[in-house]
């Protein structure tokens, strides 16, 4: 699993592609699929984050929170927006930093992309999960360009101290 700072340098166009299809309507916008405890799928809207060289979101107390403690396997898909629709699809594992500084600094990107004076109601109680990436497919044109982190040449995430390193054998089904 790699950080999404390593996945970019491992592969910047698809990096750069996927950040704007998730920004495309201006702020971060995706669907999260998680594995519920039944084994089904769960697929809700989520607003990622591309902050500091990761990919962030901040989860409501929830069903999908609820998932990903028990089980951190994930895809995010973007928002279709267009008939000829582009598309950018990660899976991964969740990952929830602890780190006040970086807390805050994901917070500050979510009110000012929002362009919010103030968080939103019941804001402090929501869960910061950074994204870590395993597998990527961008679909453009009938196209799919695909990428995996156990062909990529950095294999761990993160600073020391800031949250567990993996590598992708580690983790791979």
């Amino acid at each position: 699993m790699l950080s999404w700072g390593r996945f970019r340098r491992s592969a910047p166009d698809l990096a750069a592609a996927g950040r704007t299809l998730l920004y495309r309507s201006g702020v971060g916008l995706a669907y999260l699929g998680t594995v519920r405890s039944d084994g089904g799928p769960r697929v809700h809207p989520v607003s990622p984050l591309l902050v500091e060289d990761g990919l962030y979101t901040l989860l409501m107390v929830s069903p999908k929170l609820e998932d990903l403690l028990r089980d951190s396997r994930f895809a995010l898909h973007t928002f279709p927006l267009d008939p000829d629709e582009e598309a950018f699809y990660l899976t991964g594992r969740a990952f929830f930093p602890r780190d006040p500084a970086l807390r805050r600094s994901v917070s500050a990107a979510f009110l000012a992309e929002r362009s919010l004076s103030a968080p939103p109601p019941g804001f402090a109680q929501h869960v910061l999960a950074e994204m870590l990436v395993d597998t990527c497919v961008l679909s453009r044109a009938g196209e799919q360009l695909t990428w995996a982190a156990w062909d990529a040449p950095a294999r761990e995430v993160g600073a020391p101290g800031r949250h567990r390193a993996y590598t992708s054998s580690s983790h791979r089904e």
